[in-house]
């Protein structure tokens, strides 16, 4: 018996110092010289140092003076993470998107975007395509006494061209300038 449970326990051991313990480490040590920024949670810091956000992580702004990002299934709580999983053919997805889209919608613009209107995979995708920052520029610009063509440049400023994929703008890195004009 201990012929066959010695080395069993031997090899169990092993591999847990090897899977459990070196090579954690070894990708964390390999994270924090390549990539320190995105390894620690791509964290934005104000002026005095506080955080105020992950530049990968969307955040509710609430209020006409803010660019709101697209609507999120865990209410943009990371712990739970993910897609509400309603199916197109449910009626509470449906009634959802309609609230949403008549919460939304501005008189003359249109229909809301569909950015606007439903989730992302994660429920927490800080992007949004320039065509749903767009929509907002008005309310926004009236709510701080802006004229629309200022804020239109800003919105410019910060659009994201992604290596795959169309242009993007994060809603944080937006609103963090918004809120230094």
């Amino acid at each position: 018996m201990s012929t066959v449970l010695r080395p069993a326990l031997s090899l169990l051991v092993l591999m847990t110092l090897i899977t459990g313990v070196a090579y954690p480490l070894v990708v964390t040590g390999v994270a924090q010289v390549a990539f320190p920024d995105q390894a620690n949670g791509s964290l934005v810091r104000d002026a005095d140092g506080k955080v105020r956000g992950s530049s990968l992580i969307a955040q509710d702004f609430t209020g006409d003076a803010w660019f709101h990002p697209r609507p999120s299934a865990g209410a943009f709580a990371t712990v739970s993470s993910g897609a509400s999983n309603l199916s197109p053919s449910n009626p509470a997805l449906a009634t959802r998107v309609i609230d949403d889209a008549n919460k939304l919608q501005v008189p003359g613009q249109g229909p809301v975007p569909l950015a606007q209107l439903t989730t992302s995979g994660s429920g927490l995708d800080p992007h949004l395509p320039p065509a749903a920052i767009a929509y907002q520029l008005a309310r926004v610009a009236k709510a701080r006494n802006l004229p629309v063509a200022t804020v239109e440049e800003l919105m410019n400023a910060n659009i994201e061209s992604p290596l795959i994929g169309p242009p993007v703008v994060n809603v944080l890195a937006l609103n963090r300038a918004l809120e230094k004009l």
